[in-house]
């Protein structure tokens, strides 16, 4: 997909090497706190390699996927159709409080806040599409030089430019109406920083 409105290196990459790099998605989305009977978007969902677990997770919650890409979203409609709480939307990240139904109780990013060009802007959205004291879950890349980063022998994910640290990302995120409450190690090269919703922005 050719889109002006993609974020900056965020295109869904191979499957070969992205389903090496996170061979057990279930495992991510626990250490984030995913429980039972919680309302879930996954924000630039891709293909769904996340949404299917997701979905798993939350049983009789909800759960919101949101992408630009049609035939992306497509795949992820397509994995999770047996899950009754499961909505495809084709859209804007920006636009995801008028494009769910409901507050959530978590939104999850996976591998695109990075090039995400005003990111507090995204975390305001995020924030109006929350419960109070809903969660952000932020995963990113390890500022770690991209040469570092390999997978299936040779190097993966964005420029090494484009990575954040924690603290960058906490910089971008609070001003929101966030507060940091954790960062975890959710893979070899990733960390998941998670954030709390505190109030109005």
């Amino acid at each position: 997909m050719n889109d002006e409105r993609l974020f900056p290196a965020t295109v869904m990459p191979d499957k070969d090497w992205w389903h090496a790099l996170w061979p057990d998605p279930d495992a991510v989305l626990r250490a984030i706190g995913i429980e039972p009977g919680m309302d879930v978007v996954d924000l630039c969902c891709g293909d769904g390699h996340f949404t299917l677990p997701l979905c798993s997770l939350v049983q009789s919650g909800e759960v919101w996927a949101l992408d630009l890409d049609a035939e992306l979203l497509d795949q992820a409609r397509q994995v999770c159709a047996e899950h009754p709480g499961f909505h495809a939307i084709l859209g804007d990240a920006r636009e995801l409080p008028v494009r769910i139904n409901t507050p959530a109780d978590l939104v999850f990013v996976a591998n695109a806040f990075h090039g995400v060009p005003d990111k507090t802007a995204l975390s305001r959205a995020v924030h109006d599409a929350l419960k109070p004291e809903g969660r952000f879950a932020v995963i990113n890349w390890h500022r770690l030089p991209r040469e570092e980063t390999v997978v299936l022998g040779k190097p993966r994910g964005p420029d090494t430019g484009l990575r954040m640290d924690p603290q960058e990302v906490r910089l971008a995120v609070e001003p929101a109406g966030f507060k940091l409450e954790d960062v975890v190690d959710v893979g070899s090269y990733h960390y998941a920083a998670l954030f709390v919703r505190t109030g109005a922005t």
